[in-house]
């Protein structure tokens, strides 16, 4: 693997597991989609070494691991945490782990965050953007990202359904859309919250380009500026907007990645493939467009410029 192989920040495993237990809570049809992907870390590797990518940091997808039940979130947590770190042992440097919280039953995730960093040495972890209406910026949550701030920790946020699908979908996909608007309504509440200014030691991946948030940024700020005065003066979204991190799952080219650069600097984007949620002939054109997409800075590449960003990220990947 070459020194510039991609390092893809977001990336899923399923296991036959969790699938049965989602199903079992209801979740047939995940999110919309006809039918969940098929996973295996044999062919996640062999879509790596095609399309050059270097490391896959693992996370479960929507719908996350709370079906309603606090205890069962706990124990399916433990369990997808667990198998995720077993990938990432039998494949040494070719896997990382977002660890899974039960989110949001707040001392389950205390306790899942210590077993996740201290046990099983997991990268980050994953947080959906809501969990049965709870949004990212709900006081409860307060203890979780105080405690994440804590420990440094990078974060990556994933889009979910919000609670008003079945009158918002309109009978159709929901991470075609809604995923989308999910994630910007997450971020705004973070940022009306005031989750993100008092802990500015979170590193946090926005997924998907940002979602919606390139072209309401300004939007929110006005908005951010006219109902939330303080002295010496109200928060400022955009610059905390440009201080996150941003990955470039999804059709990020040619016109996501041209409103994200209107945001984000280029040294806040990183490569996602959202294999296997993507189909491997998908998450492979995609790969492709990471050579051949012009970057925005000179003498390098979008592969070699979110590799370094991801290793700036993630030091342990830089060795």
């Amino acid at each position: 693997m070459t020194a510039d192989g991609l390092i893809d920040v977001h990336a899923h495993f399923v296991t036959d597991s969790y699938v049965r237990q989602a199903k079992a809570a209801g979740h047939h049809q995940p999110d919309g989609v006809p039918a969940w992907p098929a996973w295996s870390e044999t062919a996640h590797l062999e879509l790596m070494d095609r399309s050059g990518i270097a490391t896959a940091l693992l996370s479960v997808s929507s719908p996350g691991v709370f079906f309603g039940d606090n205890e069962a979130a706990r124990r399916l947590a433990r369990e997808v945490n667990e198998d995720g770190a077993d990938v990432v042992r039998r494949h040494p440097g070719r896997f990382g782990l977002f660890a899974s919280l039960p989110v949001p039953d707040v001392d389950g995730a205390l306790a899942e965050i210590a077993y996740a960093f201290d046990e099983l040495g997991a990268d980050g972890v994953v947080l959906e953007t809501n969990t049965h209406g709870v949004y990212l910026g709900d006081p409860r949550l307060e203890p979780v990202f105080a405690e994440l701030a804590r420990r440094d920790a990078v974060v990556l946020l994933h889009p979910t359904s919000p609670v008003c699908w079945e009158q918002s979908a309109l009978g159709r996909p929901r991470p075609m859309v809604e995923f989308v608007f999910d994630t910007a309504r997450t971020v705004t509440d973070l940022l009306f919250a005031g989750t993100l200014e008092r802990h500015p030691e979170l590193k946090v991946i926005v997924p998907h380009c940002g979602g919606a948030l390139p072209v309401l940024a300004d939007r929110i700020n006005g908005f951010m500026k006219l109902f939330m005065p303080s002295e010496p003066g109200a928060p400022d979204a955009v610059a905390q907007l440009r201080r996150l991190h941003y990955d470039l799952a999804g059709p990020a080219f040619p016109r996501q990645v041209p409103a994200l650069l209107g945001l984000a600097d280029p040294d806040r984007l990183l490569y996602g493939s959202d294999y296997c949620w993507t189909p491997a002939p998908a998450a492979e054109a995609h790969a492709a467009s990471f050579t051949s997409a012009p970057a925005p800075v000179d003498g390098t590449t979008w592969r070699s410029l979110t590799t370094a960003n991801a290793r700036a990220l993630f030091p342990r990947l830089a060795h």
